[in-house]
């Protein structure tokens, strides 16, 4: 089968290779792969900055594609059928635990730049049928994301939502927030994307070149109020800010380090307005199927700002290591 391999932490590291074509084990479903999605921690895995990755890899952890072939002992899947499979397979439900994150997609396991993967038939989740696979493979770690972090925060109608950028986890959270009958204030440095961000749904807008001080607007915004919910996507150089923002009660979901993971902590907001701090990494099986039928429900599009082709593979990371010129998520079709 045809596939990409990352040879070394280095966006440069891309060979495209033949290897053998995988088989379904017990319990185990062939995919066929039509489609993946980036994510910052793929950028992460290629530079050298996250933990766990061996070399050669298939790279990617997000992915689609259709069912070519079940293993011994599967039911509930059928040749054909158009799936998602999870990032971290071993995680079905519950609390995460050591082992739900010894086994990733894209880092321990096989990714999703090649023809065909074998996958655990309970880490399927059916894919939506009014979307594509490049959009279906934006949903195991960027949809379940933003679909907990609205959950963790019980939001609702009157409930205020705040936004930092407008990558892959900001917009679904837009989209699953306006689904909820939130208020949205997004943030982001270009107009351009604010506006896009607008007829997506967004109430209010706020470019923090020209108005650095966003936590204040959010106050300003609210009548002093604060947001129920911040999606902390961005890491140190937010986190502060991100704090200011947050209501009494309110809860700062924390998934994001782009800036950096060493960020200053003063408690007294913490402990003075009892906020929740929540650190997120990705969610279950579970989650992603509550994500998908969310999804299906609402009619929800992933917003794909571009697709490259699988021989594009290392400029499609350039451009998300590039840092905030894309809107929403990058695909690369097989």
């Amino acid at each position: 089968m045809k596939a990409i391999q990352l040879t070394a932490p280095a966006l440069t590291a891309f060979r495209q290779t033949e290897l053998p074509e995988p088989k379904a084990g017990p319990g185990e479903v062939l995919l066929r792969l039509r489609a993946a999605t980036l994510n910052y921690v793929d950028v992460a895995i290629a530079t050298g900055s996250f933990p766990g990755a061996q070399f050669p890899m298939i790279p990617v952890a997000d992915g689609a594609g259709e069912v070519a072939a079940l293993g011994e002992n599967v039911g509930g899947w059928a040749v054909g059928d158009r799936v998602v499979p999870h990032f971290m397979p071993n995680w079905q439900g519950g609390p995460i635990t050591p082992h739900h994150v010894a086994a990733l997609r894209g880092i321990t396991l096989p990714g999703s730049l090649a023809e065909y993967v074998a996958v655990p038939a309970a880490s399927l989740v059916a894919l939506p049928a009014h979307l594509d696979f490049a959009q279906g493979a934006a949903l195991p770690i960027a949809a379940t994301t933003a679909w907990n972090a609205v959950r963790s925060a019980q939001v609702r109608p009157g409930s205020v939502v705040v936004l930092l950028g407008t990558g892959g986890v900001s917009i679904f959270a837009l989209q699953f927030a306006k689904s909820s009958g939130a208020t949205v204030i997004v943030a982001s440095s270009s107009d351009e994307k604010l506006e896009r961000a607008r007829q997506l749904g967004a109430d209010h807008l706020v470019n923090y070149r020209a108005t650095p001080a966003w936590d204040e607007e959010v106050l300003n915004l609210t009548g002093g109020r604060g947001a129920d919910l911040v999606v902390e996507t961005v890491g140190d150089a937010t986190f502060a800010r991100a704090l200011n923002a947050a209501a009494m009660g309110g809860t700062v979901f924390t998934v994001g380090f782009v800036s950096g993971t060493a960020a200053p902590i003063d408690l007294l907001p913490i402990i003075v307005k009892a906020l929740r701090i929540i650190g997120n990494n990705t969610g279950s099986v579970a989650d992603l199927a509550e994500a998908a039928r969310a999804i299906a429900a609402h009619r929800i599009v992933p917003v794909i700002d571009r697709v490259f082709d699988i021989g594009e593979t290392g400029a499609a990371y350039a451009e998300l290591a590039s840092g905030g010129r894309h809107f929403g998520k990058l695909a690369i079709a097989h």
